[in-house]
C-alpha cells in the first residue's frame, strides 16, 4: 500500500447498533453504484434481499440484532468505498464503536467482506440466544461521573445478577447492561446519586457485559474458522484501546470486546494524542460525531450520511473539490 495515501491526522469511525434506519443508505445508493453492489454481495451470503431490508423494511425486522449486524457492516463499508472512489486519503487510524469494530477491520483489509458478513450475521445470533427475552437491559444514564457509577453497579452485580458499565461513551454519558433487574434497581440509584437521566434502552441484548459470555464462546469458535489477515490500516479495539496485526490477537479482542465495556471515551483521545485532527464517521447515523464532540470539541468531525457530506470532508482535507 502507498505510504503516501494515508493522512495520519485523519480517522474513521464506525458506528454500531442503534445507527441502523430504514432508508439509511438512500441518498448515497441515489449517487454511487458501489452501494447497491455491497448490499448485492451481503443478499447473497445472506440468502435474502437485504437491500429491500434496509430500504423498505419492516423496521421491526431490521432492529432484530441478526439483521441489524450485516446491515450496518454493509452500509458502513459502502460509505468508505463511495469516500475512496472520490479520492478521499486513507485514514491513519480507525475504529469501530462496538459492533462497528467489524466494519473498521473490513475496510483495513483485516476481515473480506463476505466472510465478515456471514460472521456478524452469526454474532448476532449468538447474542440474541445467549440471554432469553426480557431478562437482559441496558440503559443510558447522564451526567454520573464513571466511578460513581461504576460503584452502583457493582452493588448491584453479584448473587446470579449482573450489572455493569457496558459503553464508556463520553464524560456523563454511560450505557449501563445486565439483568433487567438489576439494571433498574441501578437506574434508581443513579437518579438518587445526581444523574440527570437514567433511560432504559429499547434493546433485546445486554450487550459488552457477563451475561455475553455464552455468546462469546459461541464467537471464538467461529472466529477460529474465519481467516484474519494483519489489517493495512491502524485499528484500534474496544477492548484495550491498542492495536494488533496478529490474526489470533485480533480475535482474541473480537471475542473478549463482546463481555468488556467498550472504551470509546480512551479511543478518541487517543486518536487526538496520536495526531488525529478530522474524523469522518464512516456509516449511518450522526452519534458517533455527537460523542467526539463531548470528548474533545476541537476535533473536527463530520458524519458521511451524503455525497455532500463526502465532499465537504475531503475540501476540509486537501482544499479542493474532486
Amino acid at each position: 500500500m502507498n505510504a503516501a495515501a494515508v493522512r495520519d491526522d485523519f480517522a474513521l469511525i464506525f458506528p454500531g447498533q442503534g445507527a441502523q434506519a430504514v432508508g439509511m443508505m438512500d441518498a448515497l445508493d441515489a449517487e454511487f453504484a458501489c452501494v447497491r453492489a455491497r448490499f448485492d454481495s451481503a443478499s447473497q451470503v445472506l440468502g435474502f434481499d437485504l437491500w429491500q431490508l434496509v430500504a423498505h423494511g419492516p423496521e421491526e425486522v431490521l432492529n432484530r440484532t441478526e439483521h441489524t449486524q450485516p446491515a450496518l457492516l454493509a452500509a458502513s463499508v459502502a460509505t468508505f468505498d463511495a469516500w475512496r472512489e472520490l479520492g478521499g486519503p486513507l485514514p491513519g487510524l480507525v475504529a469501530g464503536h462496538s459492533f462497528g469494530e467489524y466494519s473498521a477491520l473490513v475496510c483495513a483489509g483485516a476481515l473480506e467482506f463476505t466472510s465478515a458478513i456471514a460472521l456478524v450475521a452469526a454474532r448476532g445470533r449468538y447474542m440474541q440466544e445467549a440471554v432469553p427475552a426480557g431478562q437482559g437491559a441496558m440503559a443510558a444514564i447522564l451526567g454520573l461521573e464513571q466511578d460513581a457509577l461504576a460503584a452502583i453497579c457493582a452493588a448491584h452485580d453479584g448473587a446470579g445478577a449482573v450489572c455493569a458499565c457496558a459503553n464508556l461513551n463520553a464524560p456523563g454519558q454511560i450505557v449501563i447492561a445486565g439483568s433487567v433487574a438489576a439494571v433498574e434497581a441501578a437506574c434508581a440509584d443513579a437518579r438518587a446519586a445526581g444523574a440527570k437521566r437514567a433511560l432504559r434502552l429499547a434493546v433485546s441484548v445486554p450487550a459488552h457485559c457477563a451475561l455475553m459470555q455464552p455468546a462469546a464462546a459461541r464467537l471464538a469458535a467461529r472466529l477460529a474458522e474465519v481467516e484474519v489477515a494483519a489489517p493495512h490500516l491502524t485499528v484500534l479495539h474496544n477492548v484495550d484501546v491498542a492495536a494488533h496485526r496478529e490474526a489470533d490477537a485480533i480475535r482474541t479482542a473480537l471475542v473478549q470486546q463482546l463481555h468488556s465495556p467498550v472504551r470509546w471515551i480512551e479511543t478518541i483521545e487517543r486518536m487526538r494524542r496520536d495526531g488525529v485532527i478530522h474524523i469522518g464517521e464512516c456509516g449511518p447515523g450522526k452519534v458517533l460525531a455527537a460523542l467526539v464532540k463531548r470528548i474533545d470539541r476541537d476535533l473536527a468531525v463530520t458524519s458521511l450520511g451524503a455525497r455532500s457530506d463526502l465532499v465537504g470532508l475531503l475540501q476540509s482535507l486537501h482544499g479542493a473539490r474532486p
